[in-house]
């Protein structure tokens, strides 16, 4: 039973796992070639095998194979974000300029039309002027409704549909 047993074990461990022969002795892996390999000091023009492309955080099988999920899309929480999850509501927009002899801080109303990392664009829905603030000079909006927000790994109040004024 124990030679029996120690053979077993000893297929186990001398059997091929994905390249890597794992042999019973110092217990260290070492590499045997497997199709496709190429040993050191030889050049083979055809081998261009290349592992797939996995999106970070994707499940894999223990065969390589790469289990595809549809986790449900959150943006992160920074202001652009959350203006672009907003786009169409009216607002009222705080913005300092510091330096500025003229006017050091001024209000500005307007509809999102569009967020960027370092930029937003309102609309005047009287005379349709569009202005583009930048983030830098933002200190803070008020909105007279509620916002659409979802913070990132929070499950429920999925963003919906922009409402339009």
């Amino acid at each position: 039973m124990g030679q029996q047993a120690n053979s077993v074990l000893g297929a186990q461990a001398n059997s091929q796992v994905q390249g890597t022969a794992y042999k019973v002795g110092n217990g260290m892996p070492s590499m045997a070639p497997t199709p496709g390999m190429v040993s050191p000091g030889m050049v083979s023009p055809s081998s261009t095998s290349v592992p797939p492309l996995v999106s970070s955080g994707s499940p894999m099988t223990p065969s390589g194979t790469v289990v595809s999920t549809t986790a449900p899309q959150f943006e992160q929480s920074y202001i652009e974000n959350i203006l672009r999850l907003n786009l169409g509501k009216f607002g009222t927009f705080y913005m300092t300029y510091e330096g500025n002899k003229e006017w050091n801080a001024r209000i500005f109303q307007g509809i999102i039309e569009a967020a960027g990392r370092d930029h937003i664009i309102i609309s005047d829905p009287k005379t349709g002027r569009r202005i583009m603030l930048l983030m830098v000079n933002f200190d803070y909006a008020t909105f007279d409704e509620p916002l659409l927000y979802q913070y990132p790994g929070v499950v429920g109040n999925y963003p919906q549909a922009p409402s339009r004024r």
